[in-house]
């Protein structure tokens, strides 16, 4: 998460100190995702053909590591008017990378973590990494700010910081033990293109689309407020990572919060109360460009991805048949990535044609992407049955009632002693 903290918000920025246009930002959205989207159709067969989830996942962390040597030295390295195109490239093959992480990593991670604890367990350890990553980006912001005069060193050490950290979470992944799956590796199994076309006929399936299409209206705009504070606003990189950082830190007061009611409630219910809430951030964007103001809306955006984020992945963990569960997460990431790339190529296109809102067409396009969100919401998730056994609670006790004392920290002690050796 400290490689997570230092790039994230930066990477736009350091596009934008090579000359990037609004276009340029789009692809540098768009073309690592649609990479992203590609890998990861073939991560489960990767893993299979090797024999080990593990494997293929510490090989794919490392090879993430070294490529973030090359992205801190693009401005160093490469003409000027060929930069952008440079660090889309990088950053497009170290996305790719990563696409080969998460479906070995979500299906081993479900395996040794119980359905019944996963919200506490992972509410609490969100709470840790995202500490970790709040203070990675304000390191990040903090040298930006003290080499004003040097970006370009400044963006170095970020992004040389970065591929450090990463080799240290390599050297972690290998002490995490691979649980043995339900069904050996080679055994046959269901492929992508069955799953793919039978999505809508199952529960999974249309939790998987509603997602979908929630990624593809999120990424209309959600790349394009960097470039609205940095290039329209023009805050300063304090300001900047402080906008930014409020969602972190709301993130890191509530996310054990939300695990503890994800196991009491249900994921779905969550997700149905936090789904509601996106879109209006979209909407408050647009109310006033005072910090404050901005700091406030990041605030709420925080406390409503903090639990949908938390339970998106617990449920595709308990919704997938645990016999196939990698595959199942491997087409969800794709068609999520396959989201942000569409979005974001929308976003990119789009953005530059609308009409202007108070002197600039970021307001516009933050008001279309919004309501494109709120119509997905109420169209599709209503289709989306839990698969847990829970009982039913409504919205005011969730958010404002009391839960019963938990004793997370010997389940903690638990679950710990499953996952690492």
């Amino acid at each position: 998460m400290a490689a997570f903290g230092l790039t994230a918000n930066y990477v736009t920025p350091y596009a934008l100190t090579m000359q990037a246009t609004t276009q340029q930002i789009g692809y540098l959205s768009s073309f690592p995702n649609f990479a992203n989207m590609l890998i990861q159709l073939f991560a489960p067969m990767l893993s299979e053909r090797i024999g080990s989830r593990k494997s293929l996942l510490i090989s794919s962390v490392f090879v993430q590591a070294l490529l973030w040597f090359p992205v801190a030295l693009v401005p160093f390295i490469f003409h000027t008017t060929n930069q952008v195109w440079w660090l889309i490239a990088l950053i497009t093959l170290s996305t790719a990378t990563g696409g080969l992480i998460g479906p070995p990593w979500s299906s081993m991670i479900a395996d040794l973590t119980p359905m019944e604890l996963r919200g506490r367990y992972f509410g609490a350890r969100g709470r840790i990494t995202n500490s970790i990553a709040l203070v990675a980006s304000f390191v990040a912001a903090g040298l930006l700010q003290i080499l004003t005069g040097n970006t370009r060193l400044a963006f170095a050490i970020i992004f040389a910081g970065a591929g450090i950290s990463r080799m240290v979470s390599c050297y972690y992944v290998t002490q995490v033990a691979e649980p043995h799956p339900v069904l050996p590796l080679n055994t046959k199994r269901e492929t992508i293109p069955q799953i793919a076309r039978g999505l809508w006929s199952t529960n999974i399936g249309r939790f998987i689309i509603f997602t979908f299409f929630l990624t593809l209206a999120q990424n209309i705009d959600a790349p394009f407020f960097s470039v609205y504070l940095l290039r329209v606003l023009k805050v300063s990189y304090i300001n900047y990572q402080l906008i930014n950082a409020a969602v972190a830190v709301v993130t890191i007061c509530v996310v054990a919060w939300w695990g503890k009611r994800a196991d009491k409630a249900g994921n779905l219910k969550i997700l149905h109360v936090t789904a509601l809430m996106i879109p209006f951030v979209s909407f408050l964007w647009l109310v006033s460009p005072n910090v404050v103001w901005l700091c406030s809306v990041q605030l709420f955006s925080g406390f409503a991805w903090a639990g949908f984020n938390l339970c998106i992945g617990m449920f595709i963990w308990d919704a997938a048949p645990q016999d196939n569960r990698t595959r199942f997460i491997a087409l969800f990431g794709a068609l999520n990535a396959f989201g942000i790339t569409l979005g974001s190529l929308l976003g990119g296109i789009l953005g530059p044609h609308l009409p202007d809102i108070a002197g600039n067409y970021f307001l516009t396009l933050f008001l279309f992407a919004g309501l494109i969100k709120l119509i997905v919401v109420l169209g599709l998730f209503r289709r989306i049955s839990e698969v847990r056994n829970v009982q039913p609670i409504k919205t005011t006790e969730l958010l404002f009632g009391d839960l019963p004392h938990s004793d997370l920290a010997d389940r903690w002690k638990i679950i710990q002693a499953r996952i690492y050796h």
